[in-house]
């Protein structure tokens, strides 16, 4: 499926820009059998996922965890280090080592921001400039960001200047028309969902609005769209790790898609989501294992331990990683008591001290579902 996205035009200054057609093109949503084939595939899977997480008790304790997972990878894609350790333990103020763990929490506050915001207002320019902001204001970023705003100058990717880049974005002038087209299609919920998720991730790639912070904006637009067209009922579909796993193919693909290889990204994209779908319910169907039988450890316990447990093991599910302090917030023990539940999760093989060289200010890890994420991650 060929189709002319746009063609690259000669700037005054000599060098090539991409100015876009029309979106979507003439021919763009004539789905061919195969990729439509895929995407019945996809929806099933979907369908089976969302099955899963209604078995799981308290879900939304588990979705800050698929949330992270996503902003790691997301992240990663552009350079930063952190991992998902790093950013747990930088939200719960847990000293870690590397620095650029922000860049996960940025991109967590962003990304829950915009799912809240979607829940009243329309997918739209204006919200995409608000998730980039929450994004970029006080992130770490290459250059000037301008935290949600559009680009008023011609950027490039790669080079030293835009006469020798790899990919030199739409004109200021052309990126506003393709603005346009693009926010009109986010509107368009006539188009199979999947199909217009694929679509609109690359085509806000190919516009590249942003001086900064292109690619984790446009990746979280992907998660808006899937939300927003109901698609699951809870966000665990996250798309990011699976770019990451698959970077240079992922690059090549958007690349061949402004070349007008509309099919082969959206064959690329398809087949991410059913990767995903497939793992997030792999993880699924482990949590619901580890919760089961943590669970039953803790009612055995005595009635008053066994209540107070109830309440830091849902709560563990949402933040792994804990200090004693931490326990005594959600139970609203003192000290020695916030202790002692502690001290009984480890006899439980529940919670794991993480810093046996420290005598204050211990942390402690329920590795068990942590491994879950990471692992997964990991593959």
């Amino acid at each position: 499926m060929q189709v002319k996205i746009g063609s690259f035009k000669t700037q005054k200054e000599g060098f090539k820009s991409f100015a876009p057609a029309p979106f979507p093109p003439k021919g763009t949503l004539d789905i061919p059998v195969e990729i439509q084939l895929k995407a019945d595939k996809a929806a099933r899977i979907i369908g089976k996922l969302d099955g899963i997480t209604h078995d799981l008790p308290d879900v939304n304790f588990f979705l800050y965890m698929f949330t992270v997972k996503d902003a790691e990878a997301s992240a990663q894609i552009e350079g930063t280090r952190a991992t998902i350790v790093d950013a747990i333990k930088k939200n719960v103020g847990v000293e870690t080592a590397e620095t650029d763990a922000d860049d996960i929490l940025f991109y967590i506050k962003a990304i829950n921001y915009g799912l809240k915001r979607t829940e009243k207002f329309p997918l739209s320019l204006r919200l995409i400039r608000e998730i980039h902001e929450q994004l970029m204001v006080g992130a770490r970023c290459t250059q000037q960001s301008y935290p949600g705003e559009f680009r008023r100058s011609q950027n490039w990717i790669s080079g030293k200047t835009p006469s020798d880049a790899e990919y030199v974005p739409p004109t200021v002038d052309e990126m506003h028309k393709s603005l346009g087209d693009l926010e009109k299609f986010l509107h368009n919920e006539k188009t199979l969902p999947l199909i217009q998720a694929g679509l609109a991730h690359a085509q806000f790639e190919t516009i590249h609005p942003f001086n900064d912070g292109n690619g984790r904006t446009g990746r979280m637009l992907v998660t808006l769209l899937l939300n927003h067209r109901e698609i699951l009922e809870h966000p665990v579909l996250f798309l990011s790790s699976y770019f990451r796993k698959y970077k240079k193919v992922y690059y090549e693909m958007l690349n061949r898609y402004h070349d007008g290889e509309v099919e082969k990204w959206l064959g690329f994209f398809l087949d991410g989501i059913i990767e995903t779908a497939n793992e997030s319910i792999a993880i699924c169907k482990k949590i619901n294992l580890l919760r089961n039988n943590d669970m039953k450890k803790i009612q055995g316990l005595g009635k008053r331990e066994s209540e107070s447990g109830v309440i830091v093991l849902q709560n563990l599910f949402k933040q792994p990683i804990v200090e004693t302090a931490t326990i005594m917030k959600w139970t609203g023990f003192t000290r020695a008591g916030a202790q002692r539940v502690v001290d009984r999760f480890i006899n439980l093989g529940i919670l794991k001290l993480r810093d046996e060289d420290k005598t204050y200010d211990r942390s402690y890890v329920y590795l068990k579902y942590l491994t879950i994420f990471v692992e997964e991650d990991q593959k």
